[in-house]
């Protein structure tokens, strides 16, 4: 059989390759044999190849990988971020209300696994966790209760020369709103109590329904200014001196709206800045992405029912604005 086996080998001119039949084959013939009288017959492979071939067989006759569950407990890792997440999130749930919301997730975990997480993370129980409110959440919590105010200054190219404008504009701390209140050579107190009057009307004022205006200290904010925000059920909220970042928002609309359109274009005339503001105001609210918004849209048009159509670009101001949306 040996010397059969050489001539073999001679004939074919190489090594043969065996499939996973011939190889289940030799195993189970070989384990019959045994080491000893394998090692005297074998030629083709060796004895230990045929006897790992052999243990490979049985390896695979009680394999039950393929018939079990992929479901189980979660990793650790991913169920402690998600503890983790929960319990800040939510600061007065207790352990039983963590581990509900985490069954209705799929995520089986114990009470005493829960509050381990919690101790490692240095997180507090949930009575002494629901008495600190982070500032974050107590600010969210009033911000639809909010708006904010502020000036700034453009100067417009007319027959007379350069001439100064102020920009009053109100913006809503919740959805990113803003509206353009007073555009203005040289406000004077009655001018501006007009516009606080405009503000809180009942049937249409961008005032209406909040009840605290963020103010810094500028004059034209006059004590009859103040007080007709009060009679209408609005507080001002006077900033401390030189604190622009208490007043963040606003300062990022001036920003946005002078580095994105009035310093790329020279007004020539009032109605000329009126215009240029309010195709900004139009393209701020319905065609800008605003990254503090998730990178949404203020006012979201309805989607297109065209999905695959060609896409367009679209401009304001002869250019300086554009956006892109489907053919129809």
């Amino acid at each position: 059989m040996i010397e059969e086996n050489r001539v073999l080998r001679q004939l074919v001119g190489k090594r043969p390759r065996l499939d996973d039949a011939q190889r289940r084959r030799l195993a189970v013939k070989g384990r019959a044999l045994g080491r000893r009288r394998l090692a005297e017959l074998c030629s083709i492979v060796t004895a230990d190849t045929i006897l790992r071939w052999y243990r490979r067989l049985v390896a695979q006759k009680y394999d039950g990988s393929a018939k079990r569950k992929s479901a189980g407990r979660p990793r650790r890792d991913d169920a402690r971020e998600l503890v983790l997440t929960m319990a800040r999130e939510n600061p007065t749930w207790g352990y039983t209300r963590i581990r509900g919301a985490l069954t209705n997730l799929g995520v089986d975990l114990g009470r005493s696994t829960i509050a381990r997480i919690l101790e490692e993370a240095g997180l507090t129980p949930a009575p002494e966790r629901g008495e600190r409110t982070r500032w974050s959440t107590f600010l969210k919590s009033h911000w639809h209760s909010r708006a904010a105010a502020d000036f700034f200054t453009v100067e417009v190219l007319s027959l007379r020369g350069l001439v100064r404008y102020h920009v009053f504009f109100v913006i809503e701390l919740t959805t990113r709103r803003v509206e353009i209140a007073a555009v203005r050579h040289a406000p004077d107190g009655a001018f501006m109590e007009q516009v606080a009057r405009n503000l809180t009307d009942v049937t249409d004022g961008f005032l209406r329904g909040k009840r605290y205006l963020i103010l810094d200290r500028d004059p034209l904010y006059t004590k009859a200014f103040r007080r007709t925000l009060r009679e209408a059920g609005v507080k001002p909220l006077l900033l401390p001196t030189r604190s622009p970042n208490l007043n963040a928002f606003a300062e990022r609309f001036v920003l946005s709206v002078k580095s994105e359109c009035l310093n790329r274009i020279i007004p020539l005339s009032e109605a000329h800045l009126r215009y240029i503001l309010r195709q900004y105001a139009q393209h701020y609210h319905l065609e800008r992405n605003h990254q503090g918004l998730d990178n949404a849209l203020i006012e979201s048009r309805a989607s297109p029912a065209n999905t695959n159509g060609r896409v367009v670009r679209r401009t304001r101001l002869g250019g300086f604005l554009s956006f892109y949306q489907r053919a129809a």
